[in-house]
């Protein structure tokens, strides 16, 4: 992983946030943050099982 950030860089980034956002804004971001990291990840899984299903087909023929 390139970016070993630990512990102390994660607090730095929560305390830089906070003053630049405000805490009313912070429980926002966070859901916006969660939703769009929910959508890419099934995204994902969507690309995954679609190049499978692909795969299978292409080697189903390749038996024929």
């Amino acid at each position: 992983m390139p970016f070993n950030i630990g512990i102390p860089g994660l607090i730095l980034i929560l305390i830089i946030a906070l003053i630049i956002f405000g805490p009313s804004k912070l429980p926002e971001l966070g859901r916006a943050f969660g939703r769009t990291l929910s959508e890419f990840k099934s995204s994902t899984r969507e690309l995954v099982s679609q190049d499978d299903k692909d795969e299978e087909k292409l080697s189903a023929a390749d038996k024929k």
